[in-house]
């Protein structure tokens, strides 16, 4: 840089080629930086206001938490709330799911020891659930239908130092060899005496049939119980005893979704007719008896109930697609339903909802629909929630899977 003075007080500066060259670019560089940085800023500011808060309230014992979180799991959110689980502890929801709601409650269950008298046999477990099958199951110990088993508190002195404070007692069922009609089984009962048994397991005898030993004879372990009928003929077979289904509407799912969170199966038992056979034919059959030899599962299912708009008083026909991919055609009828509303055991009670939708006791949607493909009582799902079949309609001829959603949208007088 080169500085001159000129006359009367004028200063004249001249600077360097090279040197302003540098100048420019460095300042070129500052405006490049401030530029990215402003650039990020903006882009991430969105991804912070699309995060979604969830309102967490946790029952931890006795303790009561509340958090707000934008975490993605139960487990995410509760490690947010500094609480430490043991790989025995129980989690309700699991900490694996996901959170999609607003709000949750979590339920924590601790594990604790329990003791567990099985006879002459004693296990103390450390587990977290709170039934006797599967404390049982926990603890390793098969528990048949018909076994029993109480939970009590630890008072008596005779087992103080187990180091438990709940036990669990099992009276288990009598195992005997029953012989009925030419089907031998072995079955459980509790059960003192053989008439006992036979009640117990709801079988019904006539004037023509034999039991032995005689019916106020003691039930011992491994015993033989034979009863026959004199006359005509009997058959056994063995046949499935359905299911039923459990559903669970779920209010943070679009109306549509379905999973299963429990899959179903049959029972089985063993069934006894009683046949009357003439010229080679049989002519008639009744039943005598049905022992169930296995429990059925029941399937839980839970469906998502949260409206997708659906059929309105403005629509008045709508198609809607369930979780099992069936198209109904959805249409709309405004009549007191007092009378079928008895038809399911409701005693006539229904009442309206606030968007005008006639719903049971229970919160299903009344519908009328093809009794053949839809029985009386069954559940099915529309667009305005899960429904249940009351009524039938002559449009069932055209539109065999359509539905009619009983709505005060006519007379609006609340029935």
């Amino acid at each position: 840089m080169i500085i001159n003075v000129f006359g009367r007080g004028k200063l004249k500066i001249t600077i360097s080629r090279r040197l302003a060259i540098a100048l420019a670019c460095l300042a070129g560089l500052i405006l490049i930086v401030v530029g990215f940085y402003f650039v990020a800023k903006s882009s991430a500011a969105p991804s912070r206001s699309a995060k979604t808060e969830h309102l967490v309230t946790i029952y931890d014992r006795d303790a009561k938490q509340v958090i707000l979180t934008s975490v993605n799991t139960i487990g995410d959110a509760l490690k947010q709330a500094k609480i430490k689980l043991d790989a025995r502890d129980n989690v309700e929801p699991s900490t694996s799911t996901k959170m999609i709601a607003s709000s949750y409650y979590v339920n924590i269950y601790r594990a604790r020891p329990v003791l567990v008298v099985d006879g002459t046999t004693r296990v103390k477990v450390m587990t977290a659930y709170q039934t006797p099958a599967q404390i049982a199951q926990d603890a390793g110990i098969s528990l048949y239908p018909e076994d029993e088993a109480t939970l009590s508190q630890i008072n008596s002195s005779d087992v103080a130092g187990s180091g438990a404070g709940l036990m669990m007692t099992v009276k288990r069922a009598i195992p005997i060899t029953l012989d009925f009609y030419g089907q031998i089984t072995t079955i459980r009962t509790q059960a003192t005496t053989v008439g006992g048994m036979l009640r117990e397991k709801k079988i019904n005898l006539t004037a023509k049939d034999h039991v032995v030993p005689p019916l106020n004879t003691p039930i011992t372990p491994g015993m033989n119980v034979r009863v026959w009928r004199e006359g005509k003929q009997t058959i056994t077979v063995q046949e499935d005893v359905p299911f039923d289904t459990q559903y669970i509407q779920d209010g943070d799912h679009m109306v549509g979704w379905r999973e299963t969170r429990t899959p179903g199966q049959p029972g089985k038992q063993t069934v006894t007719y009683e046949i009357d056979i003439e010229n080679g034919q049989e002519v008639s059959r009744t039943k005598i008896a049905a022992i169930q030899t296995q429990a059925p599962t029941t399937e839980v299912v839970a469906i998502g109930v949260k409206s997708t708009g659906g059929l309105t008083k403005n629509k008045g026909v709508d198609f809607f697609t369930d979780s099992n991919g069936v198209t109904h055609r959805e249409t709309y009828y405004d009549l007191d339903m007092s009378r079928v509303a008895t038809n399911c055991g409701n005693g006539g009670i229904y009442v309206v909802r606030a968007d005008g939708v006639k719903v049971d006791q229970s919160g299903y949607v009344m519908v009328a629909a093809d009794l053949y493909r839809y029985p009386r009582c069954s559940i099915v799902e529309t667009s305005v929630g899960l429904g249940m079949v009351y009524d039938t309609g002559g449009f069932v001829s055209r539109y065999p899977d359509g539905f009619d959603i009983a709505a005060d949208w006519t007379d609006y007088n609340g029935r």
